[in-house]
C-alpha cells in the first residue's frame, strides 16, 4: 500500500509540473502565471478541486506516441469563488503550447457538462495555440464538442472567458459564444487568421497587437469587455464580477449586505443637468450616486462609450444598469451602442437580474456610414431585447428622450414596468428647432424662433408625456435612490411570460 501512495504522490507533482522547470520560466518570463498558479488566484484558498489530472493525448502520429504529458495541456475541475461554486478549465502553454487536442477537449467538455448539471458558472481560462496539428480532423472535432456545449450553455449558466495568452483560429468561437470576455494587454490576442496571413492574402502589414491585442478587442471591434493590466488584476477582477452573477438561472441573485440606506438622499443630484440643454454632463456621477456605496463593475468602457452597461447593487441586490452617456457623442443610438446594449440587455432578461435604465438620448446618429453599415437592423436589436425582456424594468429619463430613441430606451410602451422623469427631462418627437422648422417652413428666422421657444414651453418638460400615463411619475434628482430602491423591492416577485414560441428571431 505505501508504494501505491508512494506512486500517487510522484504523479501528482509531475502533472503539476505541466511541461517542466523550463518552460514554466519562460512562461513567467513573458509575465504570465502558469494555469495552476492562475487558478490558485481566482478561487478561494484550499477550494480547487482537480479532475482529470492524468489524462493523456491518443495521438500516435508524428512520434506523438513518446511525448505525453499528465493532464494534456489543460487544467480542469471545480472550486468556489467567495463560497459559492463554478467551473474551470485553464489551459497550460507549457505543454504542446496549450494546444487543444481531442483528449484536452473532452475534458473542457466533462466540466461544461457537470457545470450543467448542478448549476454553476463556467469560467475558462485560454492560454492556446490554437488545434494540435499532429491529430489533425480529431482536434476540430473536440472544438467543435466544446462549441456545441457553449450555445446549449447560454443562458442556463454564466460563461466567462479570460484570455491570457494565444487564441487564434477556431479557438475564438469558444469565448465568442461565452458572455464575458476580459482580456490582458500586450499578452493576449484573438484572431481568426494570424498577421502572417493577413499579409499573403491582403497585403496588409500589421502586428498581432494591432490585429487582436486587448487594446485593439476592448476599443474598435467590442469583441472582449474588459483589457486589464496583468494576469493578477484580471483575475482578481474577475473574482468580483462573478459575486453579481447568479449560480445559474434557476438560483437566485446573490446578495451581499450593505450599509448604505436605501433611502440614502443625494441633493448634489438636483444640480447634475447643466442648465444648458447642449451641455454634457457624465452619467457615471448619477449612476454611482444611486448604487450601493458607489460600487459600479462597468463593462466595455472603452468600446461605444456613448452607451454605459454594467452591474451595481441596491439594497444588496444585483442590478444591471444600462445609460446614455452625453459625455460621448451627446449620447445618440448609434450600430456600436446599440449592439453593445442589446447584448446585456439579454444577459441580464437570461439570468432574470432586474434593469435599470437612465436616459438621455437625443436620437440615432445620422450619416451614410450608419445607414449603410445598418444601423436599421442594429437600432432594432436594441429595440427587440427591452421589448423581450420580462425582467423587472425600472427607466429614469434625465434629460432628452427624443424621436425612435426614446421608444427603444425601456419606454413604457416596451412593458416598462416604473417609468419615472426628472423634472429636467424633454419628452419629444425631436429636439424643438428641428421641429418647429419642418411645421413651420418658409417662416421668417424671427418667427421661427419664437416658434420655438413656444416649443420649448410646451414640449421640453416631462408634463405631456406624463400627462398620457407614458410617465409613471416625475421625480426628484435627488430622491433617484429611494425611488428605485422601493421600485425593485415591489418588482421583486414579477411575473410575465411571452407567448410560447421555440425561439424568436432577433434582427441579427
Amino acid at each position: 500500500m505505501g508504494t501505491t501512495i508512494e506512486e500517487l504522490e510522484s504523479r501528482r507533482a509531475e502533472a503539476k509540473l505541466g511541461g517542466g522547470e523550463k518552460r514554466i520560466a519562460a512562461q513567467h518570463a513573458k509575465g504570465r502565471l502558469t494555469a495552476r498558479e492562475r487558478l490558485s488566484v481566482l478561487l478561494d484558498p484550499g477550494s480547487f478541486e482537480e479532475v482529470d489530472m492524468f489524462v493523456e493525448h491518443n495521438c500516435a502520429d508524428f512520434g506523438m506516441e513518446t511525448q505525453k504529458f499528465p493532464g494534456d495541456g489543460v487544467v480542469t475541475g471545480s472550486g468556489t469563488i467567495n463560497g459559492r461554486l463554478v467551473y474551470v478549465f485553464a489551459q497550460d502553454f507549457t505543454v504542446f503550447g496549450g494546444s487543444l487536442s481531442e483528449r484536452h477537449a473532452q475534458k473542457i467538455c466533462k466540466v461544461m457538462d457537470a457545470a450543467m448539471k448542478v448549476g454553476a458558472p463556467v469560467i475558462g481560462l485560454n492560454d492556446s495555440g490554437g488545434a494540435r496539428i499532429q491529430e489533425g480532423v480529431a482536434s476540430l472535432g473536440g472544438y467543435a464538442e466544446v462549441f456545441q456545449r457553449n450555445v446549449l450553455a447560454s443562458g442556463v449558466v454564466p460563461q466567462i472567458s479570460l484570455i491570457m495568452g494565444p487564441c487564434a483560429g477556431g479557438a475564438v468561437y469558444s469565448p465568442a459564444m461565452t458572455d464575458f470576455i476580459f482580456m490582458v494587454k500586450d499578452s493576449s490576442y484573438m484572431f481568426v487568421t494570424g498577421p502572417e496571413v493577413v499579409k499573403t492574402v491582403t497585403n496588409e502589414v500589421v502586428t498581432q497587437e494591432e490585429l487582436g491585442g486587448a487594446v485593439t478587442h476592448t476599443t474598435k471591434s467590442g469583441v472582449a469587455d474588459v483589457a486589464f493590466e496583468n494576469d493578477i488584476d484580471a483575475l482578481l477582477a474577475t473574482r468580483e464580477f462573478v459575486d453579481f452573477l447568479p449560480l445559474s438561472n434557476r438560483h437566485e441573485l446573490p446578495e451581499r449586505p450593505t450599509e448604505d440606506p436605501w433611502d440614502r438622499r443625494e441633493d448634489s443630484l438636483d444640480t447634475l443637468i447643466p442648465p444648458s440643454a447642449a451641455t454634457p454632463y457624465d452619467m457615471h456621477e448619477l449612476i454611482r450616486k444611486v448604487a450601493d456605496e458607489g460600487d459600479f463593475f462597468e463593462l466595455m468602457p472603452a468600446h461605444a462609450g456613448n452607451i454605459i452597461i454594467g452591474f451595481c447593487r441596491i439594497e444588496g441586490h444585483t442590478v444591471g444598469v444600462v445609460a446614455n452617456q452625453p459625455m460621448v457623442l451627446a449620447g445618440v443610438l448609434d450600430i456600436a451602442s446599440s449592439k453593445k446594449g442589446a447584448r446585456f440587455v439579454r444577459f441580464c432578461d437570461a439570468f432574470d437580474i432586474p434593469i435599470l435604465t437612465f436616459v438621455d438620448v437625443p436620437g440615432f446618429l445620422p450619416g451614410t456610414a450608419q445607414e449603410h453599415n445598418g444601423i436599421i437592423k442594429n437600432g432594432a436589436k436594441l429595440l427587440f431585447a427591452y421589448a423581450e425582456a420580462t425582467v423587472p424594468k425600472i427607466t429614469v429619463i434625465t434629460r432628452k428622450a427624443y424621436g425612435g430613441a426614446y421608444d427603444v430606451m425601456a419606454s413604457k410602451h416596451l412593458r416598462g414596468d416604473l417609468n419615472y422623469a426628472w423634472p429636467t427631462a424633454e419628452i419629444a418627437v425631436m429636439g424643438a428647432k428641428g421641429a418647429v422648422e419642418i411645421i413651420f417652413r418658409g417662416k421668417t428666422a424671427e418667427e421661427i424662433a419664437e416658434h420655438t421657444r413656444e416649443y420649448e414651453e410646451r414640449f421640453a418638460n416631462p408634463f405631456v408625456a406624463a400627462s398620457k400615463g407614458f410617465i409613471d411619475e416625475v421625480i426628484m434628482p435627488h430622491s433617484t435612490r429611494r425611488r428605485v430602491a422601493l421600485g425593485l423591492r415591489k418588482l421583486r416577485d414579477k411575473r410575465l411570460e411571452n407567448p410560447w414560441k421555440k425561439h424568436d428571431n432577433i434582427p441579427l
